[in-house]
């Protein structure tokens, strides 16, 4: 055993009073235990706490010693054989990490003076995705993984599982909860690595400031030195070149521009947060980046570049040292975001490595060459130096290195976003076609064909793509999630976390305002899609449909509002007991884990689809505690969309026969509580062979022409 100052404690939680809320709580865990789930890894360190030598071997192999926790971020010496080896770190204490529920996560991380993670241990956590339905060992694993990992590389997501390769993987089925535990390990493990030097800074006690933003225009950065530039003639190029003088010698031959932009207030100021952040992800920690921009009858990029990839007329010089810009380290920009900015001819951005020994501390050089063939073939060439030296302003000292300031990895929802933005472009292309379907539903109702391959066709996509693939299904857990932040402090990143799931509610909660809660539930939930295929298909096979009778099928509607209502209010003691009872959604054994769990979750999601084959859409009709959720605020409404006639429900009932969810009463009406908004009662109010009003007028017409045929 080994002594150990560790982090401050968190405080345990008392809202469990009295010894029968005990007992309960411990049934709940020994329940859990039973079914195989992990249990959140609660933990309370004190100053005195002992970490055991098996848990220290794996966060630092080989470790001999522990020093105590010290310094600003904190972190604790390591040593191997005598010598100082590494630290240990806390991310609750380095960076104040935080879950996906918003509760804290603490990993105990080591890290090696290389800048390698030694490993990891995760040692606490309350995220509900990661207690149940996810095994501990994967969990384990998943953070193990990130031994290995140069946190002086770009990060992204590992393709292979070599640990070097990149940061592990998200565990499928909890991909946020286990990439806020990533983006936790990355950023403490950098901000610790800062401010020990571990990045190795040239200049003893200074760093570069990669950190601190603050506006400024295009006016100020010119003025303080944060831009150089350099402006030549044509005359003064004719000069260098010993060309006689041009006609023109004060008119512009280029206005160059060059600047330091890894400081964000220099960067992010000039290329806009979007452009900036998009720019140090695909960075090393300790990369360098430079802005060149120009105007004038000069091209700095010139033509070369396309074929040997190497820019022949920049190059940059640093003491001794010439760098070779090169077209794979090179990104376009467009225009600069700048307040004052000029428009600019050419504007781009070179990304210096820095195992090229370029120090951005120190004085640099832009050098502009020109180069002209005389009329004998010879070559004649001239330089021009762009000088810079880095304002004092960007320089921190040992100081101020050692400040509590925030670390300089980019949100770790801004890397989500980044990621994922082929699944956001195919989700808005999804939610566009819907939005024509609902707004256009009278003209693709009437046209039974159109109406059947675009209802069975969007209906495949909800399921396949958005489902199993994308992994984009709500849960009345989110709306659990949403309502307990308003009442502990609403914090937007949590929910920006995931792209495809925000997108999805901020539609739907638009869309309740125009057709209630059927849009997400008749359309965009792909395990209510999964159900109406298969009655689909079980109609075809000739399958006997039941139908309840209306007298005990308003009675069993109110099933679901009680399940909502009870998993709310038991959220209101603990999240993790109402997230056990969210199980009464088969969402995550269908669509997010794809089948792939304990069988007494995948018997139960099989025997609700197998229901659906007899009573469709019946977990829809009766259980689902989201529809309840989105039900509940269904008559807020602004329009009515859906058509009836005055004899539906007096001489008619077909349309509520045929409603797959019975949401129409026997006296026509229809319960927009219960409507998912299928159109298929649309469908038969325009079918001319089966609605009898349109029957009899057909007959009348035909009638009529009967008549007058025979009286010509």
């Amino acid at each position: 055993m080994i002594p150990l100052a560790m982090v401050k404690p968190f405080p345990l939680r008392r809202s469990v009073r009295g010894g029968w809320r005990l007992l309960r709580v411990v049934a709940v865990a020994l329940a859990l235990a039973l079914a195989g789930w992990p249990v959140a890894t609660g933990h309370a360190a004190g100053a005195a706490e002992m970490v055991p030598a098996e848990v220290l071997a794996k966060v630092f192999p080989g470790a001999q010693r522990v020093g105590e926790f010290a310094g600003e971020p904190p972190a604790a010496t390591v040593y191997v054989d005598g010598a100082p080896a590494g630290y240990l770190l806390s991310t609750a204490e380095v960076i104040g990490s935080v879950g996906f529920s918003g509760k804290p996560l603490d990993v105990l991380v080591g890290l090696r003076v290389d800048g390698v993670v030694a490993g990891a241990v995760l040692r606490q956590h309350d995220e509900p995705i990661l207690i149940i339905g996810i095994p501990q060992e994967r969990l384990r694993a998943f953070v193990a993984g990130f031994a290995g990992l140069d946190i002086r590389q770009p990060l992204v997501m590992a393709e292979s599982p070599e640990p070097a390769a990149g940061a592990p993987d998200a565990i499928s089925g909890a991909t946020v909860s286990s990439l806020v535990i990533r983006d936790a390990i990355i950023r403490a493990a950098r901000a610790v690595a800062t401010s020990r030097g571990l990045f190795g800074e040239t200049e003893a006690g200074v760093r570069l400031d990669r950190e601190a933003f603050a506006d400024a225009g295009w006016t100020d950065l010119l003025g303080d030195g944060s831009i150089a530039r350099l402006r030549l003639t044509r005359g003064a190029v004719s000069r260098a070149l010993g060309d006689e003088i041009p006609p023109s010698p004060d008119s512009l031959f280029i206005d160059l521009y060059t600047a330091l932009i890894n400081p964000p207030r220099i960067g992010q100021n000039l290329l806009g947060p979007r452009e900036f952040t998009r720019l140090a992800a695909g960075m090393g920690a300790q990369d360098t980046a430079i802005l060149v921009a120009a105007n004038g009858l000069y091209s700095f990029k010139g033509t070369a570049y396309v074929r040997s990839g190497i820019f022949d007329r920049l190059q940059l010089v640093q003491g001794e040292k010439t760098i070779r810009l090169g077209s794979d380290r090179y990104r376009n920009i467009e225009a600069l975001a700048a307040a004052g900015a000029p428009e600019l001819r050419e504007i781009g951005v070179f990304t210096i490595a820095a195992d090229t020994g370029f120090d951005p501390l120190l004085p640099w050089r832009l050098e502009l060459l020109v180069v002209r063939e005389t009329a004998q073939g010879a070559t004649v060439a001239a330089d021009f130096p762009l000088e810079y030296t880095l304002p004092a302003r960007y320089r921190l000292s040992d100081e101020a290195a050692t400040a509590d300031a925030p670390p300089a990895d980019d949100p770790l929802w801004v890397n989500m976003w980044q990621r994922r933005l082929g699944a956001v472009a195919g989700l808005s292309v999804m939610l566009a076609v819907l939005t024509v379907i609902l707004v256009f539903q009278d003209a693709i109702a009437a046209r039974q064909r159109l109406y059947r391959w675009t209802r069975l066709a969007f209906l495949s996509v909800t399921v396949v793509w958005l489902g199993w693939i994308a992994g984009a299904q709500l849960s009345v857990v989110n709306v659990l999630t949403f309502a307990h932040s308003l009442l502990t402090g609403f914090r937007w990143e949590f929910f920006l976390l995931d792209p495809l799931i925000f997108i999805l509610w901020s539609y739907v909660a638009v869309a309740m305002l125009f057709w209630a809660r059927g849009v997400f539930c008749g359309w965009l939930c792909p395990f209510g899609a999964l159900q109406e295929l298969l009655a689909e298909a079980a109609r075809r096979l000739g399958l006997p449909r039941v139908q309840v009778p209306f007298a005990l099928h308003e009675r069993l509607w109110p099933i679901k509002y009680i399940i909502f209502l009870g998993l709310f209010a038991v959220s209101l003691n603990s999240t993790n007991l109402a997230i056990l009872g969210a199980e009464v959604e088969p969402f995550k054994t269908a669509i997010a884990l794809k089948f792939v769990r304990h069988w007494p979750f995948v018997a139960y999601a099989l025997a609700l689809l197998i229901a659906g084959l007899f009573i469709e859409r019946f977990f829809c009709r009766y259980l689902c505690p989201l529809g309840a959720a989105l039900a509940i605020p269904a008559r807020l409404r602004m329009f009515d969309w859906l058509k009836r006639r005055y004899q539906c429900g007096r001489e008619c009932h077909i349309c509520a026969v045929r409603c797959p969810v019975q949401a129409i009463h026997p006296n026509g009406a229809i319960n927009p509580n219960e409507c998912i908004q299928c159109l298929k009662c649309q469908r038969l109010y325009y079918d001319a062979f089966t609605c009898p009003p349109l029957i009899a007028r057909r007959k009348r017409r035909a009638e009529r022409t009967a008549a007058r045929t025979a009286g010509t």
